[in-house]
C-alpha cells in the first residue's frame, strides 16, 4: 500500500495526490480544444473558404470521435501501462491538432476525428488513475477533481483561447492548446508513477472481464442516467447566450459573465458531490436531477430578468456537476474489478448527452416554438431520469442485502 493511501486511512491527511490534479491539468488543455472550436467557427469557415455548416461539421466529427472511439481504445489498450496510455493519447491528441492547423478543411476534419477518439481514451484512462491513486471512499472525489479540469476548459479555457485567437487569427487558440497539451505530457511523465501501484489487490487487465462487466443491467442504467442528465442541463446552457441576448436584452458584453457563473456553480457541485458521493451516491443523483427539473422551469420566468438569472444560472451549474463523481463513482463501484472499458463509455454518455442536445432543440424550435422551451426539454430529461435512478438505489439495495444474507450463509457454514 502506498504512503498516501496509509495516511489518508490513518486519518492524518484528506489531501488527494497531485498526479490527480496533474490529470484534472491535462484534461483541462485537451477539454479546451473541445470548447475553443465554437467561438471561432465563422473565422475558420471563411479561412478555410467553407461555408458556416460545414465548418460546424468539424465539431460533430470531435464528438463522434468521443462517442464511438474511447471504448475500442480503451480495450486495445488495456495491457499498457496507464501512465504509457497517458502520454500516448495526449501526443496522439497533439500531433492530431498540429496536423489539422497545417493542413486543409479535409485534412482539419480527419484531424477533429482523431483527436476526440485521443481525447475519451485519456478521459478513461485518467478517470481510472486517479481512483487507482487513491482509497476506495475517495473514488467519487478523485473522480470529481478531475472531471473540474473540464469544467475549467469551458469556463476559461475556451473564452481565453477565443479571445487569444482574435488577436492572432483562430489558429492561435489552437496552437496554445498544443503547448498546454505538451505540458501535460511533462507533468505525467515526472508526476505519475511509471508502473501501475494501485490501493487496492492488483488484477490483471483482462479484456474478456472488461467485456462480461459491460453486460451488467445496473451499468447500462447509470449510462441512461449520465445521458438524460447532461442532456438536461446542457440544453439549456447552450442556448442560454441566445436567450439573455434575446429575452433578457443583456447587453452582449455581460454575457460571457453570466455565462462564467454556470462554471463556478460547476466548481461548488464538483465539490459538494465530490464529498458526498463517496457514501451516498443516490442523494447526489436525486438531488442534482430534482434541482435540474425545479431551475429549468424557473429559468422559464428568471430569463425576464437580469436579477432573477442570476442565481438560476449559478444554481443550475450546482447541481449539473454534483451529479458527475457521483455518476463516476456508481460506475466504479459496479465495475470494480474492470473499470477500464466502463469509465471509457461513460465519457462517450456524457458526449452522447452533449450531442443530442442540437437535435432536441431543433426539434422544438423548428415547429415555432419560443426559445425558452428548451428549458422544457431540459426539465423533462431530467424528469425521466429520477425514475431510473430509484431504480438502480432499488437494485444497489437488493445486491447488499443478498450479499449480507450470503456472507451471514458461509459463516454459518
Amino acid at each position: 500500500m502506498s504512503t498516501t493511501a496509509q495516511m489518508s486511512r490513518n486519518g492524518r491527511t484528506n489531501r488527494l495526490p497531485a498526479g490527480v490534479y496533474l490529470l484534472s491539468f491535462s484534461l483541462f488543455a485537451m477539454g479546451t480544444a473541445e470548447f475553443l472550436l465554437a467561438g471561432v467557427l465563422p473565422a475558420v469557415a471563411t479561412d478555410l473558404e467553407v461555408t458556416l455548416s460545414s465548418a460546424g461539421l468539424l465539431i460533430t466529427a470531435f464528438a463522434l470521435g468521443v462517442v464511438i472511439g474511447g471504448p475500442p481504445f480503451a480495450v486495445l489498450s488495456l495491457h499498457w501501462r496507464r501512465r504509457t496510455a497517458l502520454v500516448a493519447t495526449q501526443g496522439v491528441f497533439a500531433a492530431s491538432i498540429v496536423v489539422g492547423l497545417l493542413g486543409g478543411y479535409q485534412v482539419l476534419l480527419l484531424t477533429r476525428l482523431i483527436s476526440g477518439i485521443a481525447y475519451a481514451g485519456f478521459f478513461a484512462v485518467a478517470a481510472v488513475t486517479a481512483i487507482s491513486l487513491v482509497t476506495p471512499d475517495r473514488n467519487a472525489r478523485a473522480s470529481g477533481v478531475v472531471v473540474s479540469g473540464l469544467s475549467v476548459a469551458m469556463v476559461a479555457g475556451g473564452p481565453a483561447g477565443t479571445l487569444l485567437s482574435h488577436f492572432t487569427e483562430w489558429r492561435g487558440g489552437f496552437w496554445a492548446v498544443v503547448a498546454l497539451t505538451a505540458t501535460g505530457i511533462v507533468g505525467c511523465l515526472l508526476g505519475l508513477p511509471a508502473a501501475d501501484s494501485e490501493t487496492r489487490p492488483a488484477t490483471r487487465p483482462s479484456a474478456s472481464r472488461e467485456l462480461a462487466t459491460m453486460r451488467k443491467p445496473m451499468l447500462w442504467g447509470i449510462y441512461a442516467i449520465t445521458i438524460l442528465t447532461t442532456a438536461a442541463y446542457m440544453i439549456t446552457f447552450n442556448y442560454l447566450a441566445a436567450m439573455l441576448a434575446d429575452i433578457t436584452s443583456l447587453s452582449e458584453a455581460w454575457i460571457p459573465a453570466i455565462l462564467a457563473l454556470f462554471g463556478v456553480g460547476a466548481f461548488v457541485g464538483l465539490s459538494i458531490g465530490g464529498r458526498v458521493s463517496d457514501q451516498r451516491p443516490h442523494v447526489a443523483l436525486l438531488t442534482g436531477a430534482s434541482a435540474i427539473v425545479v431551475l429549468s422551469v424557473v429559468m422559464l420566468a428568471a430569463i425576464h430578468q437580469v436579477w432573477a438569472v442570476v442565481p438560476t444560472v449559478f444554481l443550475i451549474g450546482v447541481a449539473a456537476f454534483v451529479l458527475n463523481p457521483a455518476l463516476y463513482g456508481r460506475v466504479f463501484a459496479i465495475a470494480a474489478g474492470a473499470p477500464t472499458l466502463a469509465g471509457a463509455t461513460t465519457v462517450s454518455a456524457f458526449q452522447l448527452g452533449i450531442s443530442i442536445t442540437p437535435v432536441l432543440a431543433a426539434a422544438s424550435l423548428t415547429q415555432g416554438a419560443a426559445l425558452t422551451s428548451v428549458c422544457l426539454i431540459g426539465a423533462a430529461l431530467a424528469a425521466v431520469a429520477i425514475p431510473v435512478i430509484l431504480l438502480d438505489r432499488a437494485r444497489q439495495t437488493r445486491s447488499t442485502r443478498h450479499i449480507v444474507r450470503r456472507d451471514r450463509s458461509e459463516q454459518d457454514a
